[in-house]
């Protein structure tokens, strides 16, 4: 099989940009600033309202640090019809923003384009204090759980008729699409030319899946794939906790990669046999306020990962 070219990317999560109203969140520019110093090939655009919606002010920025924007993100309540509007609002706003900034370079082995809308539930405290816990979370019922689809199809579908724009689920801890059963449910229930799949290699594991085996059931539905690592003494603590999510996060229970639980070179052995090309997004949670060791945490995850033949 054909090892086609992977470019490795990060995302602002990686400085512990998740939510837009912490107080604490660095500087888009200088998340930019240290992501080309930190030599990847491109960025994500981060949790909605973290970097300016202002096409010319992005690109410039972007240009003179030699970066693309490879997804934007919708990070929100993809349950209550209620936020319907909002998440109309934001896929607009996003996919004109993302798809008037230069365009990212199409590798062989890349199944679509990007820049990707990647879209997460999240915003459920029930949920979010159940993160990796299959058997205590709550599931939505049947009228719920056809709201959250109907809210991601007609995202999807604006995205792909309006802007050309492919959407891609991303199973996230803490939120209602996390678990095998709740994916295997999306994956019948959202068809693939409506949108694909964003697997995380990190939310994968904490939610007691194995990744490769993950990847390889979903394969056919794969556009996108992001990469992090878990730290598993610090896991084995939280899972013994009543905790949020982003409060595990903070106390490092993501690791930079290849310090963690997850088998990499079994995954790149899995890629190298699919001859996937395109991109990979390195994301490590943090509380924003933990920003001594970001560089030398994406520099090991990077060093790593070329290592291991990425």
């Amino acid at each position: 099989m054909t090892a086609n070219r992977i470019t490795i990317t990060c995302a602002p999560c990686c400085w512990g940009v998740d939510d837009v109203n912490n107080p604490h969140l660095p500087a888009w520019e200088k998340v930019l600033d240290e992501a080309r110093d930190a030599g990847f090939g491109g960025m994500e655009l981060g949790p909605y309202g973290y970097m300016p919606l202002d096409v010319v002010q992005v690109s410039d920025a972007l240009a003179q640090r030699d970066l693309s924007i490879v997804a934007g993100t919708i990070f929100d309540d993809l349950v209550s019809e209620a936020n319907t509007e909002n998440l109309i609002r934001q896929t607009r706003e996003i996919c004109a923003l993302i798809t008037a900034l230069p365009k990212p370079k199409t590798h062989a082995g890349q199944r679509f384009d990007a820049p990707y809308l990647t879209v997460m539930d999240w915003g459920h405290d029930e949920r979010d204090f159940a993160a990796g816990h299959s058997k205590r979370a709550p599931r939505l019922d049947l009228s719920d759980w056809a709201g959250m689809v109907e809210n991601i199809r007609q995202v999807a579908t604006i995205a792909r008729d309006e802007f050309g724009v492919r959407t891609v689920i991303h199973p996230h801890a803490g939120g209602y699409i996390e678990f095998a059963d709740e994916i295997e449910r999306l994956v019948a229930d959202v068809d693939a030319k409506t949108a694909g799949l964003c697997l995380d290699t990190g939310h994968m594991a904490y939610a007691g899946m194995d990744p490769v085996a993950t990847l390889t059931r979903y394969w056919d539905r794969v556009d996108y794939i992001h990469f992090k690592d878990i730290d598993p003494a610090v896991y084995e603590a939280v899972m013994g906790e009543r905790i949020r999510f982003f409060d595990a996060c903070a106390k490092g229970v993501m690791c930079p990669i290849g310090k963690g639980n997850i088998d990499y070179p079994a995954i790149r052995a899995f890629l190298n046999e699919k001859s996937y090309g395109g991109y990979i997004t390195i994301e490590q949670e943090r509380d924003p306020r933990n920003t001594g060791s970001i560089l030398d945490d994406l520099a090991a995850s990077r060093v790593y990962l070329q290592t291991t033949g990425f």
